[in-house]
């Protein structure tokens, strides 16, 4: 599994953050819209790692990729991962 993330990675835009903040939404529905909005590029991500369509992405894969990115974020730093948490 090889990842190459984009330093300019970004999972909400300032521009779509604007238009959730400005939806008729609760809070709550507010952060799920990001949340979603965000685990969508991260699915895509996964997906083309795969070379496969988000549609056809597995729960093995998902959790696959999940534990990589987690490895990388320990061997090798934060940096290094795709998600930088």
């Amino acid at each position: 599994m090889e990842f190459q993330q984009q330093p300019t990675t970004q999972f909400l835009t300032l521009e779509e953050s604007a238009k959730v903040d400005a939806a008729l939404l609760s809070s709550a529905e507010k952060f799920l819209t990001r949340l979603t909005i965000s685990s969508h590029r991260v699915l895509q991500q996964i997906a083309k790692e795969n070379n496969v369509a988000v549609e056809e992405l597995t729960t093995k894969q998902i959790i696959d990729w999940f534990e990589q990115d987690g490895k990388i974020r320990r061997e090798k730093g934060v940096e290094a991962a795709f998600l930088k948490w």
